[in-house]
Parts: C-alpha cells; structure tokens; sequence
C-alpha cells in the first residue's frame, strides 16, 4: 500500500513545522533527518490523526513513554506523561528493524510546557516508500534535569502487516539491504532463502508490496561472484536456483527460469563419480553430502515440471534419486545425515533439519514429474520420522538451537517447514497439517516482539533477532497457511 503524497500535503507539513517551531513544540536547535513524505510529510499535528493506537510503553523516573500509531496514515507520535515542565519527548526512526537508527535525529524533539505535565511530538511516517524504506518508531524520553532516558520497544503500523504471515514478511524486509540488495547486507545463500520466503508470501497472501524485491535482487546481482547465482559452492547455487523457480512462477519472466537452468547445469557440472554419483559440495572437492543433492533433485524436476518437452532434466532428476536413496545418508530411522565419510558410508554428522525437508519439497516436484506414487509414499515416510523425532515441546527444534539468529543455522528450520508444507499440500489428507499450525501458533504467542520479529525458539525463551530466524518464521506462517 502506497499512495502518492501530494503537493498539498507537502506544503501542509511545511506549514506544520513552522508552526510547530513558533510554538516552541520543535526546538530549533534540533537536527531532525531528512523529511519523509509518504501519503503526508513528517510533522504532522496528531490532532489531524483519524484515530490512534498504543502499541508499546516504557517508563522513566515515574514518566509514562508511549508510542501512538495512526494506522489510518501509517504515522506515530510519542507522548511522556506524569511528569513536569522541561521533560523531553521525541522519537527514532530505523530503516533497518531497531538496528541502527539516526542516533544525533531526535525525530520532533519537545520539551514539557511551563504548568505541564505532558506533552507529544508531532506525527512522523514509519515508512519512507519513496526510498523503499521499511521502518520502525520508537518513542524516547528524558525527565528534565536528568541524565536517564528510557526508550519503547520499536513498533509499527499495520500497512502492509495485515496478517501474521505479512506482518512477518514486511519484519523480513526491514533487513533487506538496499544497497547490496541482499538480506543482512551480504547473506548469500541465506538471502536466497529470505527471497523465497518473500516471493511465496506474495503467492499465497496476494500483497505484492515487496515483489520490488525480485528484480532489484536480480539486476543487482546476476554478473556477482561466477555469474548466474553460481559459485563455487553448489548448494549455494542450488538455493538460488529454487528461488529463481519460485520467481518464475510468480512473475512468469523467463529470465529467471533462465538462470534456473544456468544453475542447475552448473550443479552438473559438478556430478561425478565419487561415491558412485551424486554432485559434489564445492568445486574444490569431492564432498558429497545431503543439501546439495537434494537441492540438484527438486531444482532438476521443478525444472522439468516447467520446460515444455524437457527430458534432460527429468533423467538427471531421476538419476539423482536413484544415487541418493542408495547413497547411506538416509539412516535406520529415515533421517538423513549431513554427508559421506571419505569411505563413501554415512559419516553421522547431525539430522539437520533442512536436510530432512528440502527433500520432501524435491520427491513431491518428481513425483509431479512421473506420476509415480511411490515417491509420495517415501517422502510420508521420512516426513512420519522427522515431525517425530525433530520435536521438543511440542514444537520443532534444530539439533543443538542456540540463541543466535545470525550465522547458517537460523535458516535451516524454515527449509524444512517450507519442504513439508509442499508434501502436506500434495496429499489428500494433509496430515502435517495440524503440526505445523501447532508450532506456528506456538512461536507467533511465545516468540515474537511488538514488531513482528521472532526468535530462534518457537516455544519461546531467550534469544536475539535477525534475517535468518525471521525467515524461518516466515516459512512457517506461510506453509501454516498456504
């Protein structure tokens, strides 16, 4: 959602500044960022707001802090009360979901009037959709004759946030790099994931706010690292190659079914004879392992299932499910290790648990692919075992969870739900179903802040916040109810 500002409301907010500076409401001494203009300017008077809500408080020296959202104009003001003449009230805004803000811009700065005992700043825009901004507000403030200050959580409007799942899609984006046009920054094979966790977003809900992102990924780095999404680690190009499919899907442009295949064929590239077959880890060596071969199995029959008159890939794909149902990384109890041991026998590495999803995701592609129902029943059957066995606390967990959200492993748990969601959709009795609505309600009660951010624990309990949790969480919401 985002309406075009207007001459009008430019020269209104112009206005409402200099009012606001006469009044004493904005001190001239402030060194407010750059004006943002969305469907009406920053310094906006709260008293034009349709309506307000409270969505986070904190306290200082008796001091009420309070951020006020106008989700009407997508708009915030804050607010200190319970206090007395000189306290100062302002606002932060952040581009980046609470990371970093403009920490020398006290956005609408004001001060406590003589015979007072509150007052608010004027209205700010969450958002800067001119820039592609995705934003966040948080009020501040400081008892006068103090050195405390005390801050509100970050919050934001419900623009573009009208369902959990979308509210955590636009949480995703706020760590959309709009500069390298990647996630975190420089993520690679993470910001590949976050991509497909947005594009089936946009699928399944219809808010094609942030399809933006697609192209500006794509422009920006098709010519990066080999070229195509392609580097020297294959399950790096595998991950992207799936999210080109997912782009292609949604958008029908054939650049990206383009690139799709340039991934796949660079995967083949490097299938040898180690092993008996199967596609190496990276260039560099001879590892074969579980992610890469999975990836190269649903990219080679996505592939297939989207080529008119394709066989190539479709025998790739079959040759692929024919090494690796026999390779040993699928164990006694129909979970899959990490990879082979130099003796070419599972080397017992741990369940992760992206290797025990993308594989349901590739064996439902083939069985599209071939019509044969024996793949559907083997993917039930790991599914059977790692729903099981991946649980704690009635919620999945990865083998060995820390706090973190940075890093590879934050990504893993939402490769899996997005893997499983596929099969539960391809079967008629949906019988993942209820376990992934279970753990999506757990983790949206126990797991989230008032910005829509979750952390690595669905069942709750500490733990920071960053791109690759939210992705995972975004996965999940979405194969909930997609």
């Amino acid at each position: 959602m985002k309406p075009a500002r207007s001459r009008a409301a430019l020269f209104g907010a112009v206005l409402t500044t200099l009012s606001a500076l006469l009044a004493g409401a904005v001190p001239a001494a402030a060194a407010p960022e750059a004006a943002v203009c969305n469907k009406y300017c920053d310094a906006r008077d709260p008293a034009l707001s349709p309506q307000e809500r409270i969505p986070v408080t904190a306290t200082v020296s008796s001091r009420t802090i309070a951020l006020h959202i106008d989700d009407t104009d997508a708009m915030g003001w804050g607010s200190i009360d319970n206090g007395g003449e000189g306290d100062h009230v302002w606002l932060d805004r952040s581009m980046d979901g609470g990371r970093t803000w403009a920490s020398g811009s006290k956005l609408g700065e004001t001060a406590v009037p003589a015979g007072g005992r509150g007052w608010r700043t004027q209205m700010y825009n969450v958002d800067d959709w001119n820039t592609q901004g995705v934003g966040a507000l948080r009020a501040c403030g400081q008892p006068a004759g103090g050195s405390a200050i005390a801050c509100t959580p970050w919050a934001r409007t419900t623009w573009n946030a009208g369902s959990r799942s979308t509210a955590a899609a636009t949480a995703l984006m706020m760590s959309y790099d709009r500069g390298t046009k990647l996630f975190g920054g420089n993520g690679w094979w993470t910001a590949a994931n976050a991509l497909t966790a947005v594009v089936d977003n946009i699928r399944i809900t219809g808010m094609g706010s942030y399809r933006y992102a697609i192209a500006d990924t794509y422009e920006k780095n098709i010519n990066a690292q080999g070229g195509q999404f392609r580097n020297e680690y294959l399950d790096d190009t595998g991950w992207w190659g799936l999210a080109w499919i997912a782009a292609y899907d949604l958008t029908g442009e054939s650049r990206y079914l383009d690139t799709a295949r340039a991934d796949a064929d660079h995967m083949f590239a490097n299938w040898n004879g180690t092993c008996g077959g199967g596609v190496r880890w990276n260039t560099d060596g001879n590892y074969k392992n579980a992610i890469t071969n999975e990836l190269f199995l649903r990219l080679t029959a996505a592939l297939h299932n989207r080529i008119p008159g394709d066989t190539v890939y479709l025998e790739r794909a079959r040759n692929e499910w024919d090494w690796f149902r026999q390779s040993g990384m699928i164990n006694g109890d129909r979970m899959i290790n990490d990879g082979l041991d130099g003796n070419c026998a599972n080397n017992g590495q741990p369940t992760w648990t992206y290797n025990q999803g993308v594989v349901l995701g590739a064996l439902t592609e083939l069985h599209r692919a071939t019509g044969d129902a024996g793949l559907l029943t083997t993917a039930r059957g790991l599914a059977d075992a790692s729903t099981v066995r991946l649980q704690t606390d009635g919620v999945l967990r990865e083998p060995g969870e820390g706090d973190g959200c940075s890093g590879d492993g934050p990504s893993f748990k939402g490769a899996y739900v997005r893997g499983l969601g596929v099969l539960d959709r391809e079967l008629s009795d949906h019988p993942y179903a209820a376990a992934l609505t279970r753990w999506a309600d757990s983790a949206y009660t126990r797991d989230r802040n008032a910005l829509d951010q979750y952390g690595p624990h669905w069942n709750g309990g500490g733990g920071s916040t960053d791109y690759g949790c939210q992705q995972s969480a975004l996965d999940l919401l979405n194969a909930a109810t997609g």
